[in-house]
């Protein structure tokens, strides 16, 4: 019986503390403020149109690009921003557009010439990028195995 006073007791006590941790919560959760929500801009402004980036020098590096948009009540409607071309991306294809390439194929031994696909990767300030670029480059030297003669000779001749 002194042990089922015993357990009534804890219970009543864990309870209380449950009750009181309820309370201090909801307490804290009354006294934050709300933030006021931002007020909604009402514009009639457009969305922001941008140029190319063009180099301050050469063809890649530090440069800007010209911003505009309309709108009849806009307070500004033509900005310049800093941009930067990276100077290893291939920029043949666009100098905004980066392309992931997979590896060298074969050569083809009719034009003398290997190709490789690339997908597109990143395109900067929403440029405009082809999704898939095809690239093609010289095979270099194609080596034709030299008769086994003339190489015993040389050897033979040291």
């Amino acid at each position: 019986m002194q042990q089922q006073q015993q357990q009534r007791r804890v219970f009543t006590a864990a309870l209380l503390v449950l009750v009181f941790i309820l309370a201090a919560v909801s307490t804290a959760e009354a006294g934050k403020k709300e933030k006021p929500e931002k007020k909604a801009k009402k514009s009639d402004c457009g969305e922001w149109q941008w140029s190319v980036c063009v180099p301050t020098n050469g063809d890649c590096g530090l440069g800007t690009r010209e911003g505009t948009r309309t709108g009849a009540e806009c307070k500004q409607t033509t900005k310049t921003q800093k941009c930067k071309i990276p100077c290893n991306w291939k920029k043949q294809f666009g100098a905004e557009c980066k392309y992931q390439f997979q590896a060298w194929g074969e050569c083809d031994l009719n034009t003398a010439l290997k190709t490789r696909t690339g997908n597109l990767k990143r395109a900067l300030h929403n440029a405009d990028c082809q999704k898939t670029v095809t690239i093609s480059k010289p095979c270099g030297k194609l080596t034709k195995p030299k008769p086994q003669g003339k190489f015993h000779l040389l050897e033979t001749a040291h």
